[in-house]
């Protein structure tokens, strides 16, 4: 099979599909691999590690001419033109996005097999957790420069001081992204407030106790109530494929103090802050209600070389798998087939066709 590896156009956005370490493995098995000129150079692999290990260097053209196509990020207006009835094997985000890109992979005829939605055995999204722990550890340190007073913020640092312990956060969401966040907060010496809907979650992990993390069951009236004191908002809620639910209210934005900051992660998705709306690197943040919003769309892409190898070790055994057997790999592995959110013209993935308003219709069903 040929496996194309695209370059990233997304504002600043440096991580690639697979490494050299990965092309390699796909050429040992028979494979031709085709890596656009430049793809890997951000995260820091030149095109000549391409090529020493049988990879061929080529343009976006040829990358996009192949039977499975693997990148990072969802494709731009531009590249649609490039979409055809092959594989793309990516984060796509449609419910968070507009419509266009799930009308533009319809028309192709492309089997579009999200990272976010492919699920291991026991229901947990392993190509997703990744990048969700780079992106909660950043909502941190973005939300503690982007508080000093000359980026807008009130000047409150997050931090000890002297064994006192200085800046009150919120996260929402007790899964990956809220984990990490939580864990960096603390560690860095923040009073840190934890909400969730599922306890065993914190309980799950001792790290969250042990570093003085409490947990909080989220309501609206529990986050309302809390709100107003938060120096940092980190929303961390995800349905998964779905369109995330606005658990921050605008009112309950206005109440916030001014120069207070939100970093909303779940901007992929929609955003769970009801005035979130997406912002990239160049340009991240915007102020409302006097309060600083941050909602970078690729936020791990600020950090693609260990982004790289994290995800790369996650998705590498999946593309091996496309590669030998195709669509038979993931009728093989129902967890692997949940990835699938377009096929033959169709929208198969129920969250994605609810949130767009699109029939649904599973994977596989016409066989």
């Amino acid at each position: 099979m040929q496996v194309g590896v695209v370059r990233e156009i997304k504002n600043k956005e440096n991580r690639v599909a697979l490494t050299p370490a990965g092309a390699q493995r796909l050429v040992a098995a028979g494979h031709t691999v085709i890596v656009e000129e430049g793809a890997g150079v951000g995260s820091g692999f030149a095109d000549a590690a391409y090529t020493a290990v049988g990879a061929q260097s080529g343009s976006g053209g040829d990358a996009w001419d192949s039977d499975l196509v693997v990148k990072i990020k969802e494709p731009l207006e531009q590249e649609y033109p490039y979409l055809r009835d092959n594989t793309l094997f990516t984060y796509l985000h449609l419910a968070g996005v507009a419509p266009a890109l799930t009308e533009a992979l319809l028309r192709a005829g492309t089997t579009a097999v999200a990272y976010e939605t492919v699920e291991n055995s026991g229901g947990e999204l392993p190509l997703l957790a990744p990048m969700s722990a780079i992106a909660g550890n950043m909502s941190v340190t973005m939300g503690s420069y982007y508080l000093a007073k000359f980026n807008g913020g009130s000047g409150t640092q997050l931090g000890s001081v002297l064994g006192e312990s200085n800046g009150e956060v919120m996260v929402i969401g007790a899964g990956v992204v809220g984990q990490h966040a939580a864990m960096t907060a603390a560690a860095m010496g923040a009073r840190v407030r934890l909400f969730g809907l599922r306890r065993d979650k914190f309980d799950g992990n001792p790290r969250l106790a042990q570093l003085g993390v409490s947990f909080v069951d989220s309501s609206p009236d529990s986050v309302a109530r809390a709100i107003p004191a938060m120096d940092l908002v980190v929303g961390g809620v995800l349905l998964a494929g779905a369109r995330a639910p606005h658990v921050v209210t605008e009112e309950m934005v206005k109440t916030m103090r001014s120069g207070s900051v939100i970093v909303d992660v779940s901007i992929d998705q929609g955003g769970c802050v009801a005035t979130a709306r997406p912002t990239s690197h160049s340009d991240p943040i915007y102020v409302e209600h006097d309060v600083v919003h941050y909602c970078v769309t690729n936020m791990p892409g600020a950090y693609p070389r260990t982004a790289t190898l994290a995800l790369t070790a996650r998705t590498l055994p999946y593309v091996e798998q496309l590669a030998i057997s195709g669509e038979d790999a993931l009728r093989a592995d129902p967890g692997f087939a949940r990835g699938v959110n377009t096929w033959q013209g169709k929208v198969c993935y129920e969250p994605v066709a609810q949130a767009l308003g699109l029939p649904y219709s599973p994977f596989g069903a016409s066989d």
